[in-house]
């Protein structure tokens, strides 16, 4: 649909501020790389070329049109390693987690596997996962890991001495965004007195947000899982990825009265 006469600008303004917005994408995703210089090349070819265009010097537009065709060859062939990691990121950006299919929680295989041995060695552990609630402030107060998951890595970080083994560890879909994190103690006193603190910290975490976090106690080896202030006891190990599984796939439900929340933890 054409634009009213007069709005020609509108039209000029709205092309400008979306070749900016893409342009600042590209640098966020190729900053710190060595993608950056070509980067930098793509925006002097692009200034140059507008210049060219605009003082009508036909020799020097295609030139520049015959470099661009060079360079976006030359830009794939050798920073292939760096394109398919910002891919990589887009796909995993909550835009698109949005129509995430079942097949693409395959990574529960390996926090199921990680669980399970830690539960079979009596390593204490402590997994966030992050749903819809950002754990930013969380995050931050561990150490950056940003690995893929893998059973083998968490049985790393919880095996003592690992200086990163008494944290929780926070995962972001198929990621492990950092470990070491300190997270807030449950003040329910509804909870059982014998719960350790890493019980109270998974407790504490999902009454402030709609985390899962799952337990395995070092003494005992049980297994629990916190989700929305309710703490769940003593699960087998084939019973994990179906209720992980189960919780990731629907919405949140509506933050509970405290009442009523307490009434589930004392329950489970």
């Amino acid at each position: 649909m054409a634009l009213p006469q007069g709005f020609d600008w509108l039209r000029t303004v709205v092309d400008i501020l979306i070749v900016a917005f893409l342009f600042y994408r590209l640098f966020i995703l190729v900053r710190g790389t060595r993608a950056i210089q070509m980067f930098i090349g793509l925006v002097t070819l692009v200034i140059l070329s507008a210049v060219a265009q605009w003082l009508h010097l036909a020799a020097l537009n295609w030139l520049l049109d015959s470099l661009r065709t060079v360079w976006v060859i030359a830009f794939i062939i050798i920073f292939q390693p760096e394109l398919r990691k910002a891919l990589t990121q887009i796909g995993q950006s909550r835009l698109f987690n949005r129509f995430v299919t079942v097949s693409e929680f395959a990574y529960l295989n390996e926090v199921q596997n990680g669980v399970e041995r830690a539960s079979r060695k009596g390593l204490g552990a402590l997994l966030v996962l992050e749903r819809n609630i950002g754990l930013k402030n969380f995050i931050e107060t561990g150490t950056r890991i940003e690995a893929a998951v893998s059973a083998e890595l968490l049985e790393t970080i919880f095996t003592p001495p690992s200086p990163l083994h008494d944290g929780a560890v926070v995962l972001r879909g198929n990621q492990i965004v950092a470990a070491g994190c300190i997270l807030p103690i449950s003040s329910n006193p509804d909870l059982e007195k014998t719960l350790g603190m890493r019980h109270r910290a998974a407790a504490g975490l999902s009454e402030e947000t709609d985390a899962i976090v799952i337990v395995v106690s070092e003494e005992t080896r049980q297994i629990s899982i916190a989700e929305n202030g309710a703490l769940t006891r003593n699960l087998q190990i084939g019973e994990l990825k179906s209720r992980l599984s189960a919780l990731l796939k629907i919405k949140p439900a509506k933050a509970e009265p405290r009442e009523g929340r307490e009434a589930r933890s004392q329950g489970a």
